[in-house]
């Protein structure tokens, strides 16, 4: 009983050292769009600034209610 308890033990040990293999990014930050924006950081590409930019930030800069239209429009300039 004592080795199966041992074995049981060293099998989870050993599963929890398992490198994780797979292929997805695992970092956060590490996802970038076509543009080198980083959405999971809460980065939008904007056409009119010609960079990456937070909504929020960018509506208070310019004076705009944070709305996804209101920085869609600002960025493309419609």
């Amino acid at each position: 009983m004592k080795k199966l308890t041992l074995v049981s033990l060293l099998a989870l040990f050993m599963a929890g050292c398992a490198k994780n293999t797979t292929d997805s990014p695992t970092m956060v930050g590490a996802d970038r769009d076509e543009h080198g924006c980083i959405p999971s950081a809460g980065y939008q590409w904007c056409a009119n600034t010609n960079r990456c930019e937070r909504p929020w930030e960018l509506a208070e800069v310019e004076g705009f209610d944070n709305t996804p239209q209101l920085f869609e429009a600002f960025c493309t300039g419609q």
